[in-house]
């Protein structure tokens, strides 16, 4: 049985994303800046939000510390300070804190990023599993090798039942120089050669969600990301309303295709639509043929049986795409069986 949007009888063409938000949380890789340079319009539209919000920064990269990915940001214009930085180590360190005693000594795979959390939480840090650590707790940093990850494997596998964290299981992380293997990469490394799975901290899971709110507060939080399968999918596991933005991972083809646990609440081409209006998907049903029509704004998409067109295309792009993305979404079908008009998705 299909389901659409609920029919409008008008638009409500004053809504923004932002409407009755009072906490922004923000995905930092392709929202805010990839790698060195920031993206363009985020900085001014984050920096107007903040006017009346409170802004926070969330970040699954494990290889800086909070102060240096907010002097990152000062840099690009924002006000920004260590305190607005949620980290995925800062996270696990909560994690690790409710599984073994403070003072324990455990066994670090990462770098600075997560070393300095740990060792301020009170931890002893070692990188041999020789010296008997508790736990084992790992994240991304450049120069983590075979060496760290085999250390990994042998505490994990002298004790089944040892604790194994990790801030993160992102398969890749954007550089300057592209897309390269992320944390998920390293700790499915350990994985293959331990045979189970850590708990881990970072998107999508809402450990991190968690700690933002608790820091932050809020009652009505809403977090912009650019990936599907951990920024949005993890926004919704922890209730909270998402923002998909254009400007990163995932585009438009990923975002029509995304399943039902990964949907955001708003699309955004850039983040300057954060604060303009967000008209309404409207739906309708074309009385001859039965086929199903949804409009947003000017921009239109028409499902008949299984093929999806372009019934308008109006003048803003990021219209057609919700136009369509609702349509997909509210009709119950898989992607891969459906036909869809190649310029909605290229």
């Amino acid at each position: 049985m299909m389901v659409f949007p609920r029919k409008r009888t008008r638009l409500l063409t004053e809504r923004t994303p932002l409407d009755g938000v009072d906490l922004v949380l923000a995905d930092l890789d392709g929202v805010v800046y990839t790698g060195d340079s920031a993206i363009a319009h985020a900085v001014e539209s984050l920096n107007a939000a903040a006017q009346t919000r409170r802004i926070g920064y969330l970040t699954n990269n494990a290889s800086r510390t909070a102060a240096s990915v907010a002097s990152h940001l000062a840099s690009l214009g924002l006000a920004a300070v260590e305190d607005d930085v949620v980290t995925s180590p800062q996270a696990a360190v909560r994690l690790l804190a409710g599984l073994v005693p403070v003072g324990s000594t455990v066994l670090v795979v990462g770098g600075e990023g997560l070393t300095t959390v740990v060792e301020a939480a009170g931890f002893v840090i070692t990188r041999s599993a020789l010296d008997q650590p508790v736990a084992v707790i790992q994240g991304f940093a450049p120069d983590v090798g075979w060496k760290d990850l085999a250390e990994a494997s042998f505490a994990l596998n002298d004790d089944p039942e040892r604790p194994w964290v990790a801030t993160n299981t992102d398969w890749t992380i954007p550089v300057a120089r592209g897309i390269a293997p992320g944390n998920g990469t390293l700790v499915g490394a350990v994985h293959n050669a331990v045979g189970r799975l850590p708990v881990v901290a970072g998107k999508p899971e809402v450990a991190i969600f968690e700690e933002a709110v608790r820091r932050f507060g809020g009652v009505k939080p809403l977090f912009i990301g650019d990936r599907l399968d951990t920024d949005i999918l993890g926004a919704n596991r922890a209730g909270m309303e998402s923002v998909l933005v254009l400007t990163g991972i995932d585009r438009r083809k990923q975002a029509l295709a995304a399943n039902a646990k990964s949907r955001p609440t708003y699309i955004l081409g850039d983040l300057r639509e954060l604060a303009e209006p967000y008209p309404e998907a409207v739906l309708a049903t074309d009385a001859r043929s039965g086929d199903t029509v949804v409009t947003v704004g000017r921009s239109a998409v028409r499902l008949a049986k299984t093929v999806v067109t372009v019934e308008r295309a109006g003048d803003r792009p990021i219209d057609l795409l919700r136009a369509a993305t609702s349509l997909i979404w509210g009709s119950g079908l898989p992607i891969y069986g459906l036909d869809v008009a190649p310029e909605l998705y290229s």
